[in-house]
């Protein structure tokens, strides 16, 4: 056995994590927020697909300022999509993206690998195999809301879209339905039937309406920071390789899409309890009891943490957690500023139009929130 390897195990103390919590710890289940979009993927929706591409941050972020019982929630997300002809006509043109999961960055990468093509849209079969596949909470105040966009009619497929919508209602799951086009077509189409039914709102968006962004001057400092915060994470397990690197993309993604806000979005959900990686990262596992730092092998740490003592990896965990925590204060502290800047921005301007998913989305969740308890800040 490595010198090392027995320090870890003979160490005083060395199976109690010695870092004190960072901001933001994470929140029990009794504060969860459950979310599940079904996205149209059909060849007509690639204006819906780039919006939701750059506004999930945004979405996410909407629960930031949100606390029930002095708690803040954490949000989990599921993505499907349904009506393309690259998946299977024997589930009905479906596929289940991604579960039920709080790992942002996996989502945001299978978010931008979505590719439209032709296909036939059934809203009952999406809703239903959503009831079915996903674990959601039994819990009755936790949040849970179905968000189902597309632009043909609500009713096609061989599953009854009422009755599917319906029975989420009956599980305590909002339906929240959004017609890709005008409102009477939509009402024609029975997507307001679906709200209706479902316990949710009825929502109009112009998909290919240009997501609208109004620059700051914190932004580019925000977005450096963003930078920033990835160098304080430490790796551990299997996967940490391949969840540095996903966090890498998502970066890229969200500042290829700057013009649309989506790099800045990113990195406030970043300085938030809702960007949590204790699956890879040490700060975050040590924080939610997720790893004893005694029983790590080398195997499981990146080169430079191997050799370690659990005193020594303490200390290193310890003062990123602490270079985090103030890299996250600082984002909070300009984005602050920030959105006085765009309140100000906005008094000048007259909203017209439909709304963008984002607009859409946020309205919706907080009103629905609140009625399980949730009150907001802002």
């Amino acid at each position: 056995m490595p010198a090392h390897a027995k320090g870890r195990r003979d160490a005083p103390n060395a199976d109690k994590p010695t870092v004190d919590a960072p901001a933001n710890p994470v929140v029990d289940g009794k504060n969860r927020i459950q979310i599940a979009l079904l996205l149209d993927t059909s060849n007509s929706m690639d204006g819906l697909i780039d919006q939701a591409k750059t506004q999930l941050w945004k979405v996410v972020n909407t629960f930031i300022d949100a606390e029930r019982d002095g708690e803040a929630p954490f949000v989990e997300v599921a993505l499907y999509e349904y009506g393309n002809n690259s998946n299977a006509v024997g589930n009905d043109w479906i596929r289940l993206v991604s579960p039920m999961t709080r790992d942002l960055d996996d989502l945001s990468s299978k978010l931008f690998a979505l590719k439209t093509n032709g296909g036939e849209e059934y809203c009952g079969a999406v809703i239903q195999r959503a009831l079915g596949d996903l674990a959601w909470d039994e819990n009755k105040k936790t949040y849970k809301a179905i968000f189902i966009a597309g632009n043909e009619p609500f009713t096609q497929g061989r599953v009854d879209a009422r009755s599917a919508s319906k029975e989420a209602h009956a599980k305590g799951i909002f339906i929240n339905t959004i017609h890709c086009g005008n409102r009477q077509d939509g009402i024609n189409g029975a997507w307001h039937d679906g709200a209706a039914l479902g316990g949710g709102d009825f929502l109009v968006i112009d998909q290919d309406k240009v997501v609208a962004h109004i620059d700051a001057p914190q932004d580019k400092h925000i977005a450096e920071l963003s930078m920033k915060l990835n160098e304080t994470y430490l790796g551990w397990g299997a996967r940490r390789e391949e969840a540095v690197q996903m966090q890498k993309k998502a970066d890229s993604d969200a500042t290829a899409n700057a013009g649309k806000g989506a790099d800045v979005q990113r990195a406030i959900t970043k300085s938030s309890s809702n960007y949590s990686n204790a699956n890879w990262d040490l700060c975050d596992a040590v924080r939610d009891k997720k790893v004893d730092i005694s029983k790590l092998k080398d195997e499981e740490l990146p080169e430079n943490l191997c050799g370690k003592t659990p005193e020594e990896l303490n200390k290193l965990i310890a003062e990123a957690a602490t270079k985090r925590a103030a890299i996250q204060e600082e984002i909070k502290t300009l984005n602050t500023a920030r959105e006085t800047h765009i309140a100000d921005e906005l008094k000048k301007q007259v909203a017209t139009g439909d709304k963008s998913l984002d607009q859409a989305m946020i309205e919706a969740t907080r009103q629905q929130a609140s009625k399980v308890g949730y009150n907001f800040k802002k």
